[in-house]
């Protein structure tokens, strides 16, 4: 799928996830703000979360052509129940007018109710101690790192680091330091083939530098003692399902890969993924031979390690994120994606969490081995 095509798509589905009357538009202000809430984490532990702000001085930005480039990266981890600070606001009133802005939706939505969504995370709560395998998320292009923050939050209280990031000027509003809201300059930079694969490019080069940052001696997070440096993946919605291939095969300190319904860069691994295990987790829309994700087909024997090809019926492209169960909670139809938000959040956390389980733990899941009567949405496809 083109990075014009997701835009088109992202677009489309903001308008159906939080429809305000334009008549009552005016009135937003005055009436209380309907929040949805996340799908609670499901593992043992309870989720801490903290916020990073990173600079990079070695690169300058690509899509601004100056200053070095940052990142914002939102940390997730195992932590003591009870403890920590309310869970931080899930965007920021202004980051969600500005992404209603640019789909043309900021007259029709009222952005105090998207941005109001509840997470469960708690701010500043006490790590449990010990080791942990770390996961890099990666966002759709255009919207924040905010919009994978369900699956982020489940495999915390599974027992992984998470690291979910947002890439400068890649999302229609990210927040940073200083009273900073950055928007999309790459939107206009990098449509077609070559800016897709540019983008991939992009963002593997800022997990690498993510992972420098946080398995350094001096580390740039507090907590990064609690990481295990050999147990390393990383996925991502759409786009930063791209960018996971592109990062597995440009940093080997990446054991595994997990794309969420992102079409993959070009030119392919002419090496392969070094025997690394690689897993396509698409939409109905990615089946084989679909006209959204066709070029998985032409991916599929680049895969050389373990790999799995699986679509789930009655999802979108947006159906592994967390809109899907915040559009059923502010009761919107969307008939195109029949699949409810529980069971779409449910079935990625499910696959998720087996991938990461069976490469990072080493735990068999027998969930990945072929289709199962509990979950009769679940295609599994070889080319």
């Amino acid at each position: 799928m083109t990075i014009r095509r997701r835009t088109a798509v992202a677009a489309a589905l903001l308008a159906l996830l939080l429809p305000v009357p334009a008549a009552a538009a005016s009135t937003a202000s005055a009436a209380p703000v309907r929040a949805a809430e996340l799908p609670a984490p499901t593992g043992r532990f309870a989720v801490g979360q903290e916020d990073l702000h990173l600079v990079d001085r070695g690169r300058t930005d690509p899509w601004a052509g100056s200053g070095p480039r940052e990142l914002m990266v939102t940390m997730r981890y195992p932590a003591q129940h009870g403890t920590g600070r309310a869970p931080a606001p899930y965007l920021s009133t202004e980051e969600a007018r500005l992404i209603l802005a640019d789909k043309h939706l900021d007259q029709l939505i009222d952005p105090a109710a998207f941005a109001a969504t509840r997470s469960h995370a708690r701010a500043g709560a006490r790590p449990v101690q010990g080791r942990y395998p770390l996961i890099v998320l990666s966002p759709g292009f255009t919207v924040p790192r905010a919009t994978i923050s369900s699956l982020a939050e489940d495999l915390a209280s599974r027992g992984y680091v998470v690291a979910a990031v947002d890439h400068a000027y890649e999302s229609a509003a990210t927040a940073f330091p200083g009273g900073r809201i950055l928007t999309c300059l790459a939107c206009d930079r990098s449509q077609g083939p070559e800016g897709h694969a540019a983008v991939a490019r992009v963002r593997a080069e800022d997990v690498s530098f993510l992972l420098d940052r946080l398995t350094a001696r001096h580390p740039a997070w507090r907590h990064a003692g609690l990481i295990d440096p050999r147990r390393i993946a990383m996925g991502g919605h759409s786009m930063g399902g791209s960018a996971a291939l592109a990062a597995l095969t440009a940093d080997q300190r990446i054991r595994a890969g997990f794309d969420m319904d992102g079409g993959l860069p070009e030119p392919l691994p002419a090496g392969g993924t070094g025997g690394r295990p690689f897993m396509l987790f698409g939409s109905a829309a990615s089946v084989p031979g679909s006209p959204e994700n066709g070029d998985w087909s032409g991916a599929w024997p680049h895969l050389d390690g373990w790999k799995r090809w699986v679509t789930v019926d009655g999802s979108d492209h947006f159906g592994p994120t967390d809109f899907p169960a915040i559009r059923d909670q502010l009761g919107l139809p969307h008939p195109g994606a029949p699949l409810s938000g529980s069971r779409a959040v449910e079935l990625t956390r499910t696959y998720a969490a087996a991938f990461f389980d069976q490469h990072l733990k080493g735990q068999p899941r027998p969930v990945l081995d072929g289709p199962r009567p509990e979950a009769p949405e679940v295609r599994f496809h070889n080319p």
